[in-house]
């Protein structure tokens, strides 16, 4: 297969419409009202969801794009900090994004009185599908491409080279759709006190652990990472993992002694 689209959808002179943005706000609109689902579901304000997107999109940008600073490009930006500010050049990180969407959940949660436990399992359903969907914009973006291959799932993107490569955000795509399946199933399924004691950490371990393993389809993304034997989203990855564990043991524990 081979991908040359234009990363621009609608080019209107100074405005441009690019592909990502029109995916992203998609995964936004679609996890905006699977929020409002589950907030009238289980009696909560459905008028708050306004507040709590405005938190969660600013905590998703500052994070995403001060992780990518941080970990992934340093030099350059201590070269050019006013790059910084200039999102629209590209440069998010996703560790970052999901710590700042974390963050942004305590601040949401301690100013209008919600259980944070329950914000982080709920909101963990939203981040798979908005996942999804920003690895969507990233295919369409031609960025973050796999190494190369010479399997039938090989991508010619023209926009980088000429050679078949492992469309590696489709996979993470499809993967963290299938999360968002299995979060929303249980979520379905378990009463929601058990599904606040481990949606949070199951997210973390099987979302985090997902990026591990397909790390090993993507080209380095930093130089710092040539010297090491894991990719910088693996070693990211690794302590989101571990805390997840940890959630998720608990919390099945807890539901164990609960229902003895």
């Amino acid at each position: 297969m081979t991908w040359n689209i234009n990363p621009v959808a609608i080019n209107l002179g100074a405005i441009k419409i690019h592909w990502y943005g029109i995916i992203f706000a998609t995964g936004l609109f679609l996890a905006y009202n699977l929020t409002e689902y589950m907030f009238k579901k289980e009696g909560k304000n459905s008028k708050d969801i306004e507040s709590l997107f405005v938190y969660v999109v600013v905590g998703m940008i500052i994070g995403s794009r001060l992780a990518h600073v941080l970990f992934y490009d340093l030099d350059f930006y201590l070269a050019h900090p006013l790059e910084i500010f200039m999102v629209w050049h590209g440069g998010l990180a996703s560790h970052g994004g999901f710590l700042g969407v974390i963050i942004a959940l305590w601040l949401f949660a301690k100013k209008y009185n919600y259980s944070y436990m329950w914000l982080l399992s709920r909101g963990a359903i939203g981040a798979m599908l908005i996942a999804t969907f920003i690895r969507i914009g990233n295919f369409f973006n031609s960025e973050i491409v796999g190494l190369p291959t010479k399997s039938l799932f090989g991508v010619i993107f023209q926009r980088v080279d000429n050679i078949p490569r492992h469309p590696v955000v489709l996979y993470e795509s499809l993967a963290y759709f299938i999360i968002f399946l299995i979060l929303l199933t249980l979520y379905k399924k378990l009463s929601p006190q058990k599904f606040t004691k481990i949606g949070f950490g199951l997210v973390l371990v099987l979302g985090f652990g997902a990026r591990v393993l397909l790390e090993q389809f993507k080209t380095a993304q930093s130089e710092f990472a040539y010297e090491l034997p894991l990719t910088m989203g693996q070693l990211l990855s690794i302590p989101f993992i571990i805390i997840g564990a940890i959630i998720l043991i608990y919390g099945l524990k807890s539901n164990n002694t609960s229902t003895n």
